[in-house]
């Protein structure tokens, strides 16, 4: 998933949010230059990445989509499930979107605990351009999709993923919601198994 999985999935930590996102900045398997927290968002990161790569319902759908989205059919579920679940917040939280977008948002980090300029220009970028909040709409997935085309280097065919997606709403949506709520328990229990190791 896209920026929105990612914060949702850590369990309402405003803390481990942002750890979660930095870890896309993170290489390699030492992570022991950071804090317990970091480490644990860096590892929440890469499970969500992995999970959603290998889960049965995304790999039967990913194998409907390639031949519109080759190579990059990855990348656009990550994005439609992002939309998905900014549309369908209200199913899966008891917070509003809103809500969680502004108090993430106004959550203060310490910068120095996240040594990346590449991440703390993101972060500007997404709060500036309010990326979170345009998510339930299809002009902010049709925007996403157009953005991250521009940024994979090999001519692809994610600028038309706001059509691919309308064309395939029905299956998406439903791969989407038969994964969330084993997705939720899968990383509720993945919290809470790494904080024990700490």
């Amino acid at each position: 998933m896209n920026f929105l999985g990612h914060l949702y999935f850590s369990n309402n930590d405003f803390e481990l949010m942002y750890a979660n996102l930095f870890g896309d900045f993170v290489k390699g398997k030492d992570l022991s230059g950071f804090n317990k927290k970091i480490q644990l968002g860096i590892q929440l990161h890469r499970e969500i990445d992995h999970y959603i790569d290998h889960h049965p319902v995304v790999l039967e759908m990913l194998h409907h989509l390639y031949p519109q989205l080759p190579k990059i059919a990855g990348i656009a579920v990550d994005l439609y499930f992002d939309h998905l679940l900014a549309k369908e917040w209200n199913q899966y939280s008891e917070i509003t979107l809103p809500t969680f977008i502004e108090n993430f948002e106004n959550f203060a980090i310490d910068e120095q605990q996240y040594p990346n300029e590449y991440f703390h220009y993101m972060l500007f970028r997404m709060k500036k351009g309010k990326w979170l909040s345009h998510y339930d709409q299809l002009e902010g997935l049709d925007k996403a999709c157009r953005g991250v085309s521009q940024r994979i280097s090999f001519p692809n065919s994610l600028f038309n993923g706001k059509d691919i997606f309308v064309e395939n709403e029905q299956l998406i949506s439903d791969a989407f919601h038969s994964f969330m709520p084993e997705a939720q328990a899968h990383f509720s229990e993945f919290i809470e198994q790494q904080e024990v190791h700490f």
